[in-house]
């Protein structure tokens, strides 16, 4: 393998992807659309100029949707019909525990990447770096007070340096993975439990309010997230509530070799 072109690389899993590939003897080129360190290449998903440079020479790729947009089949086909045209053989895509092959828009992007030769499609749970950052999770953090859509249902967040570990698996493993991968971490917590697990870390009140669908989506769209996007993201909460992520898997473990790390590790480590 001589070169794998990083989608989002300077993003919460890309940048971990990188790293892992590099530090694996891999050349890894981190796509981003202002590129200011060596190693970084310019990709921009609304200007097409920009993607056969960023191609060239690339024989996998880390694939993330175009953040923001609902339906976004329109963007990738093309760019992966043009991929395999500059001898791109593997596929790995972040996609989402949430999305199934049913979900409208991004339900597609996983049917497009099967039809490579090589691929592997990552479905993980919710991020633990949710809680920190610029997420509107970790604003709640900051505020005293995480709202969802979830009610008291349980996720089981995974962190986003177990993904990276199993992508770089999936895109530098002899054999292809050719099939999907649910990644979650070691427990499944509602949010109620994640805010005290937060609050007794940071030695302050944090706790979680439960909104319905319609007025997340709202808060949503208040925040700048188009409002299109935000009724996607608010019905996946809406699923959260019905169960759908209650569950734990072992698949972090089955691909790296080593346990999924605990929320409590991480609140532990990272929340400040």
């Amino acid at each position: 393998m001589t070169d794998v072109l990083v989608l989002g690389g300077t993003g919460t899993t890309g940048r971990r992807v990188v790293a892992g590939l590099r530090a694996n003897g891999v050349t890894a080129r981190a796509a981003t659309r202002k590129p200011g360190e060596a190693g970084q290449v310019r990709f921009d998903w609304a200007d097409c100029a920009t993607h056969a440079d960023a191609l060239r020479g690339a024989s996998a790729v880390y694939l993330l949707a175009p953040v923001g947009e609902a339906s976004p089949a329109g963007l990738v086909a093309p760019f992966l019909d043009e991929a395999l045209a500059a001898g791109v053989r593997r596929v790995v895509l972040l996609g989402s525990s949430a999305v199934t092959d049913d979900t409208p828009g991004l339900g597609e992007l996983q049917r497009l990447v099967r039809a490579v030769p090589e691929w592997a499609v990552l479905k993980p749970s919710w991020f633990m770096q949710n809680f920190t950052g610029e997420h509107l999770v970790a604003q709640g953090v900051r505020d005293g007070e995480i709202v969802t859509a979830t009610g008291d249902a349980r996720v089981a967040f995974v962190d986003a340096g177990d993904i990276a570990a199993v992508a770089v698996r999936a895109l530098t493993d002899p054999e292809p993975h050719n099939t999907e991968h649910v990644l979650t971490g070691p427990a499944a917590l509602s949010y109620a439990e994640a805010a005290a697990i937060v609050a007794a870390r940071l030695g302050r009140p944090v706790r979680h309010r439960a909104v319905t669908t319609a007025e997340f989506a709202e808060r949503l769209t208040a925040s700048g997230i188009p409002a299109e996007f935000a009724r996607v993201l608010a019905a996946l909460d809406e699923d959260v509530r019905r169960g759908t992520e209650d569950r734990v898997t072992p698949a972090v473990e089955q691909v790296t070799g080593r346990p999924a790390r605990s929320f409590e590790t991480f609140a532990r480590e990272e929340i400040r």
